[in-house]
């Protein structure tokens, strides 16, 4: 068995949507070391490219935004695992963001009620009523990990709402935690890493340029790769990291301990 020791067990994985997310690295990951994956996807054209990225796991579909659908799809999951002969899921992960930005970026205050809930409801209580939904499902030292951001304090004008949506997810973990150790050991945690060449981060107004900051600012000078932000999500997904829990993990290179690079500083200073 490898270092992680997750051969065989079984892994639900939320939003994938094609080959540069989040959510497939982390499938990937946890394929490369024995386990099982379920994928659960919002549309039947990202099940589509679920069966093509990952031809012999189960892709489910759920657009998390309606609570029935949840209901629905930890049914066809406890199916699929063989609930009734003792199957259960090992891990669980959240990869799922949403802000609409269709009526153009505003600023922070003014943003809409009907937009801040809507990417509240997706990105970050969809979480805890996953975890709620499917809490018989789990193992009873299963792990459950999400997907946030390096930092929910540094006010990036172009990310806009999704910072304190992210920082209401951070708060979450600690919550679902605390609830469930009443009746298990299910361990929850977040990933947070700093920007990632992702399909969805393209949707976020002047990305690049920030993508290209940050690359400056990390300390080895080059950008974060999805990989290592999934390595770190397996890790907290297998055993070797039983003794984390309710904690958001940093994965930014060093990025945000060196905000007064001197080739940063030079360049704002002098132009």
């Amino acid at each position: 068995m490898g270092f992680l020791q997750i051969e065989g067990k079984n892994f639900v994985v939320f939003g994938l949507a094609n080959k540069k997310s989040v959510a497939t690295a982390i499938a990937r990951v946890l394929q490369e070391e024995g386990g099982n994956i379920i994928h659960v996807v919002r549309s039947e054209e990202r099940a589509e490219a679920a069966g093509k990225l990952f031809p012999d796991s189960p892709v489910c579909i759920c657009d998390v935004e309606e609570e029935e659908n949840i209901v629905r799809v930890r049914r066809e999951i406890g199916e699929i695992v063989g609930e009734a002969d003792g199957g259960r899921i090992d891990g669980l992960v959240h990869s799922i963001a949403f802000a609409n930005y269709s009526e153009g970026l505003k600023p922070f205050h003014g943003t809409l009620k009907k937009d801040f809930l809507q990417a509240f409801d997706i990105s970050c209580f969809s979480f805890i009523s996953i975890c709620n939904h499917f809490q018989e499902l789990f193992a009873s030292d299963a792990a459950a990990v999400t997907i946030s951001i390096s930092t929910t304090t540094m006010a990036a004008e172009n990310y806009g709402y999704m910072a304190p949506i992210k920082a209401a997810l951070n708060s979450s973990i600690c919550f679902l935690a605390k609830s469930f150790s009443s009746f298990s050991n299910v361990r929850f945690n977040a990933v947070a890493p700093s920007l990632l060449k992702t399909s969805a981060s393209a949707g976020i107004p002047g990305y690049v340029d920030s993508y290209l900051y940050a690359e400056k600012a990390i300390l080895r000078k080059k950008a974060l790769k999805t990989r290592e932000a999934s390595d770190t999500a397996a890790f907290l997904l297998s055993p070797r990291s039983s003794g984390i829990t309710a904690q958001t993990i940093v994965v930014d290179a060093g990025m945000s301990i060196n905000y007064f690079d001197k080739e940063i500083v030079n360049a704002a200073v002098n132009g």
